[in-house]
């Protein structure tokens, strides 16, 4: 991948999880609000765990491979289209870092 590509996909990441997807939470009143609420439930799911068992560094984004931050992307663009459980989503990865929790309201 180019300079340019990654910089590319990590803008998009950043947009999604700092501006659209807090917007949309916002307006369809869900009870996740935070760009790193989005951003942990996003790289968990794309890992398949704990974000920070797969990706070495920090920010993760800038850290995660080229497949796992799309993957990541096309999630939360499918949450924005209504095509993905956010509930379910954020309480998989609660449950990944041994977590309880329970959201109320719609999250999707």
């Amino acid at each position: 991948m180019t300079e340019i590509a990654r910089a590319v996909i990590e803008q998009q990441w950043l947009d999604l999880t700092r501006i659209r997807l807090p917007k949309r939470a916002m307006e369809a009143r869900w009870s996740l609000r935070l760009d790193h609420c989005f951003q942990r439930i996003l790289l968990d799911d794309a890992c398949g765990g704990c974000w920070y068992d797969h990706i070495v560094g920090r920010p993760a984004y800038a850290n995660a491979p080229a497949a796992v931050l799309a993957h990541a992307i096309a999630t939360g663009e499918a949450l924005l289209a209504g095509t993905a459980d956010l509930i379910a989503l954020n309480a998989q990865s609660l449950a990944w870092r041994g977590k309880g929790g329970k959201l109320t309201g719609s999250a999707h």
